[in-house]
Order: C-alpha cells, then structure tokens, then sequence
C-alpha cells in the first residue's frame, strides 16, 4: 500500500507534472486542427452566403429580362 501512495505523491506533485512533456505534441496538433475546422466552417458559411446572394441576384435578372422579352408589364398583362 505505501508504495502505491509513493507512487502516487510522485505523479501527483506539480513540479513532475510541470517537466512532464508527454504528450504535449498531440495536444498541439489536436488544438490546431480544431483552429482549422472553426475556420474551414466560418470560411464555408461566408463564401456559401455570398454565392447564395449571387445566384438570387442572376436568377432575379434573368427573370427581369424573360419578363421585358414577352412584353409583359408588372400587372402580368401585354401591351
């Protein structure tokens, strides 16, 4: 028993967990690729938005212009 309470005052002492550098490269990659994703998904967000927008603005254009080629005025009647 006492050398399990040996054991565990070791691992349990801050100064050993301070030197303790195990590890430490995973946990950096892990935080890195999570900074990745949030702006991968912010990046994905904004650029779908603004095709959004442009691809309404094409349809509401074309839509204009078939409108003035049938000679149709707003009230949807022909002149």
């Amino acid at each position: 028993m006492s050398q399990f309470l040996n054991r565990f005052r070791r691992i349990a002492s801050v100064p050993t967990l301070v030197r303790d550098e195990r590890g430490l490269s995973t946990v950096e990659y892990v935080i890195i690729l999570v900074l990745i994703a949030a702006a991968a998904v912010g990046v994905w967000s904004t650029l779908g938005a603004t095709i959004k927008g442009k691809i309404s603005g094409a349809n509401t254009e074309i839509g204009d212009k078939v409108i003035m080629t049938n000679g149709d005025n707003a009230s949807g009647k022909t002149e």
